[in-house]
């Protein structure tokens, strides 16, 4: 069994994908499904999303770090995690996260949401599925590599290996020795210029918050029969 970690989403993938943005998009998507969403659509345009805007629709994302206008909520882990989400949908459109979703998406044949706060179970159900191989895949800044995302992939990369059975790439040898060398999870989030960024904006709460390992058994993964190339449909996995 191959394990990948792909610095950046790069695509064909064949097997298993797990998709990191730790800052923030897979951390807020994994708290919209702790907090009863039923379901989650992540769009490839704000304009896609918008269309979807409907009774029991919340839409949530950003540009930049900041809400979306016209848009519900923005991209925040901590504001989703004060609210209930039950029997709603939240739609999602954001600068990295769900784009690299999509490009999961093209090949892969299970793609999931990994964040800090689901590695353990993202980990456990990824290596549930796969056959082949597992992608661990970055999503980046603004197509630049992130510290924030490449710890994060190290920290899965960690799980998945004490579970056995796999053989690694330069990668994930580049992704363990960050983990291996860092210090604690927050300090290396607020150290990377993605989160100086967010903690620029007034937004360091939620680098705190999704610096929280393992504290979800939530994995969202997505239900092919329920997407389309626009719009992919995730729920619990």
């Amino acid at each position: 069994m191959r394990l990948r970690v792909d610095l950046l989403p790069y695509g064909g993938y064949s097997d298993v994908v797990l998709v990191v943005d730790v800052l923030r998009a897979t951390t807020t998507a994994v708290t919209y499904l702790e907090r009863g969403a039923d379901a989650l659509l992540l769009t490839d345009t704000p304009e896609a999303a918008l269309a979807l805007r409907g009774e029991g629709v919340v839409l949530a994302g950003e540009r930049g770090g900041l809400p979306i206008p016209g848009f519900d909520l923005g991209n925040s882990p901590v504001e989703a995690a004060r609210r209930d989400f039950g029997g709603q949908t939240v739609v999602m459109n954001t600068t990295n996260g769900t784009a690299a979703a999509h490009i999961a998406a093209g090949t892969g044949k299970h793609v999931l949401l990994a964040a800090l706060t689901n590695a353990h179970a993202a980990a456990r159900r990824a290596r549930a599925l796969a056959r082949e191989e597992i992608a661990i895949v970055c999503s980046g800044t603004e197509e630049r590599v992130g510290l924030d995302d490449v710890y994060a992939a190290g920290v899965l990369a960690e799980y998945l290996l004490a579970l056995g059975g796999f053989s690694i790439e330069d990668g994930t040898r580049v992704a363990l020795t960050i983990r291996r060398n860092a210090g604690n999870p927050f300090d290396t989030l607020s150290s990377s210029g993605h989160g100086g960024h967010l903690i620029g904006l007034g937004l360091e709460e939620d680098v705190h918050y999704a610096a929280q390992i393992s504290t979800s058994p939530v994995v969202p993964m997505l239900d092919r029969e329920g997407s389309t190339p626009e719009v992919l449909r995730f729920g619990r996995g």
